[in-house]
């Protein structure tokens, strides 16, 4: 039997598509996952009448979360001089010409934290979303965005506080950074979206267009660095000494299941980072 796909997609109004990732307990991203928004972004750009996408999820406690590692072979290129299936989706993403809404809420670590920067705006639940890189806290480096768009939203020390201490941020904190571009009231969080969706596509498309092109001029990263990042992401968990950090996530995920590791990830990965004054 097929699986179902990860992604549905919801026309709101002509101007406006919702684009929902549902993939239960915790939202790992995988090979499907990445192919279909490839299939998604690709026609909203060619839709004319597309002005603005919002990414959502639909699982409870859980944006889009980082990839499933236990079929890290699946995203592997199959041809070396290839550009990879997720590169190419964040580059599509970053450049597409209509205006691209994170409505975050839960979760949002590893790929889908990397997700979510490619987004050109970012909403987050004060009281849900939490954002991390606990690659680092694994032994595995971050891949793609994490290390290369990171940097140049929040500065070369906190993008290295982030990715080497692996802990989690609430939104208010990572508002502040500049990690997202603003935190919301969860019980204010649609409506405040739906009307940021519903005024940008009131306006012209050239004109959204044009100005996003403009500013991505100054803010990503060369697209060859991501690739860079990518590969090195893939290559990391079979670096030497990878076996020492594995029982910080095998014990947990066998007493208490894979939610446990999710809901508690910077706690298993390392001691509790001093409390600001």
């Amino acid at each position: 039997m097929t699986q179902p796909s990860t992604i549905s997609v919801e026309q709101l109004t002509p101007g406006i598509r919702k684009i929902t990732f549902s993939n239960p307990p915790v939202n790992l991203i995988l090979k499907e996952t990445v192919s279909r928004l490839v299939e998604v972004v690709t026609e909203l750009s060619e839709d004319p009448q597309v002005h603005v996408a919002v990414l959502t999820s639909s699982t409870p406690g859980y944006f889009f979360n980082q990839f499933d590692l236990d079929r890290v072979a699946d995203f592997m290129p199959s041809d070396p001089e290839a550009t990879p299936t997720w590169i190419d989706l964040v580059i599509r993403l970053s450049t597409a010409p209509f205006v691209s809404i994170a409505s975050i809420r839960g979760r949002t670590r590893g790929g889908g934290g990397e997700l979510a920067l490619a987004c050109d705006l970012r909403y987050a639940s004060r009281e849900r979303a939490v954002f991390g890189r606990s690659e680092g806290g694994g032994g595995i480096l971050p891949g793609c965005r994490g290390s290369e768009h990171l940097p140049r939203l929040i500065g070369r020390d906190r993008a290295l506080e982030a990715i080497l201490s692996s802990n989690n941020y609430d939104a208010d904190t990572a508002e502040r950074y500049g990690w997202v571009t603003r935190s919301v009231a969860d019980a204010e969080l649609d409506d405040f979206v739906d009307g940021a969706a519903t005024r940008l596509a009131s306006f012209g498309k050239a004109a959204l267009a044009a100005a996003k092109a403009r500013a991505n001029r100054a803010t990503p990263p060369p697209d060859a660095d991501p690739r860079t990042a990518y590969t090195q992401f893939l290559s990391s968990p079979t670096r030497p000494g990878i076996e020492a950090f594995l029982p910080r996530f095998e014990k947990p995920a066998a007493e208490k299941g894979p939610e446990e590791l999710e809901l508690r990830s910077g706690g298993h990965l390392g001691i509790a980072r001093p409390k600001s004054r």
